[in-house]
Protein backbone atom coordinates (compact mmCIF):
# COMPACT_ATOMS: atom_id res chain seq x y z
CA UNK A 1 0.00 0.00 0.00
CA UNK A 2 1.47 3.40 -0.92
CA UNK A 3 2.41 5.65 2.02
CA UNK A 4 -0.07 8.37 0.93
CA UNK A 5 -2.86 5.79 1.13
CA UNK A 6 -1.74 4.68 4.63
CA UNK A 7 -1.85 8.28 5.78
CA UNK A 8 -5.51 8.49 4.72
CA UNK A 9 -6.67 5.08 5.95
CA UNK A 10 -5.14 5.24 9.45
CA UNK A 11 -6.94 8.44 10.62
CA UNK A 12 -10.22 7.27 9.11
CA UNK A 13 -9.94 3.88 10.80
CA UNK A 14 -9.10 5.51 14.15
CA UNK A 15 -12.05 7.90 13.83
CA UNK A 16 -14.42 5.01 13.09
CA UNK A 17 -13.19 3.02 16.09
CA UNK A 18 -13.47 6.04 18.38
CA UNK A 19 -16.99 6.73 17.18
CA UNK A 20 -18.16 3.24 18.15
CA UNK A 21 -16.40 3.00 21.54
CA UNK A 22 -18.76 5.34 23.47
CA UNK A 23 -21.83 3.72 21.92
CA UNK A 24 -20.76 0.31 23.19
CA UNK A 25 -20.30 1.45 26.76
CA UNK A 26 -23.51 3.47 26.85
CA UNK A 27 -25.52 0.62 25.40
CA UNK A 28 -24.33 -1.70 28.14
CA UNK A 29 -26.14 0.39 30.76
CA UNK A 30 -28.87 2.88 29.77
CA UNK A 31 -28.19 5.20 32.70
CA UNK A 32 -24.42 4.94 32.20
CA UNK A 33 -23.92 3.53 35.73
CA UNK A 34 -21.89 0.40 36.20
CA UNK A 35 -20.11 -1.05 39.17
CA UNK A 36 -16.41 -1.89 39.09
CA UNK A 37 -17.12 -5.35 37.72
CA UNK A 38 -19.16 -3.89 34.82
CA UNK A 39 -22.54 -5.18 36.01
CA UNK A 40 -25.46 -2.97 36.88
CA UNK A 41 -26.65 -2.91 40.52
CA UNK A 42 -30.05 -4.29 39.47
CA UNK A 43 -28.52 -7.43 37.97
CA UNK A 44 -26.34 -8.00 41.02
CA UNK A 45 -29.41 -8.19 43.24
CA UNK A 46 -30.43 -11.53 41.76
CA UNK A 47 -33.77 -12.61 40.35
CA UNK A 48 -37.02 -10.96 41.42
CA UNK A 49 -39.23 -12.52 44.07
CA UNK A 50 -41.51 -15.30 42.88
CA UNK A 51 -45.14 -14.53 42.16
CA UNK A 52 -46.11 -16.87 45.00
CA UNK A 53 -44.05 -14.80 47.44
CA UNK A 54 -45.58 -11.57 46.11
CA UNK A 55 -49.08 -13.04 46.48
CA UNK A 56 -48.29 -14.24 50.02
CA UNK A 57 -47.35 -10.69 50.99
CA UNK A 58 -50.03 -8.70 49.14
CA UNK A 59 -53.27 -10.73 49.01
CA UNK A 60 -53.85 -10.60 52.81
CA UNK A 61 -53.57 -6.80 52.66
CA UNK A 62 -56.82 -6.59 50.65
CA UNK A 63 -59.42 -8.33 52.83
CA UNK A 64 -62.80 -8.81 51.19
CA UNK A 65 -61.30 -8.56 47.70
CA UNK A 66 -61.25 -11.45 45.25
CA UNK A 67 -57.77 -12.02 43.78
CA UNK A 68 -58.04 -12.45 40.01
CA UNK A 69 -54.44 -12.85 38.87
CA UNK A 70 -51.25 -11.02 38.00
CA UNK A 71 -49.05 -9.68 35.24
CA UNK A 72 -45.28 -9.23 35.34
CA UNK A 73 -43.21 -6.67 33.44
CA UNK A 74 -39.58 -7.86 33.29
CA UNK A 75 -38.38 -4.46 32.02
CA UNK A 76 -39.50 -2.69 35.21
CA UNK A 77 -39.56 -5.80 37.43
CA UNK A 78 -43.04 -4.86 38.62
CA UNK A 79 -45.86 -7.30 39.32
CA UNK A 80 -49.39 -5.99 38.79
CA UNK A 81 -51.98 -7.87 40.82
CA UNK A 82 -55.67 -7.58 39.97
CA UNK A 83 -58.46 -7.76 42.55
CA UNK A 84 -62.25 -7.35 42.50
CA UNK A 85 -64.20 -5.86 45.41
CA UNK A 86 -67.85 -4.72 45.31
CA UNK A 87 -67.80 -4.59 41.51
CA UNK A 88 -64.66 -2.43 41.39
CA UNK A 89 -61.35 -3.56 39.94
CA UNK A 90 -58.30 -2.84 42.07
CA UNK A 91 -54.81 -2.82 40.54
CA UNK A 92 -51.82 -3.20 42.83
CA UNK A 93 -48.29 -2.65 41.47
CA UNK A 94 -45.60 -4.40 43.50
CA UNK A 95 -41.83 -4.01 43.28
CA UNK A 96 -40.56 -7.46 42.27
CA UNK A 97 -37.30 -7.02 44.19
CA UNK A 98 -38.64 -5.88 47.55
CA UNK A 99 -42.29 -6.93 47.55
CA UNK A 100 -43.30 -3.37 48.43
CA UNK A 101 -46.53 -1.95 47.03
CA UNK A 102 -45.57 0.95 44.78
CA UNK A 103 -49.06 1.92 43.56
CA UNK A 104 -52.67 0.97 44.17
CA UNK A 105 -55.56 2.15 41.98
CA UNK A 106 -59.28 1.56 41.81
CA UNK A 107 -60.18 1.19 45.48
Amino acid sequence: MPSAMKMLVTPILCACLAAFAPAGTAAAQPDGHQDSDGRSPRRQAGPPLSVREIERRVVPRLPGAQYLGFDYDPATEVYTLKFLRNGSVIWVDVDGRTGAIVRKTGD
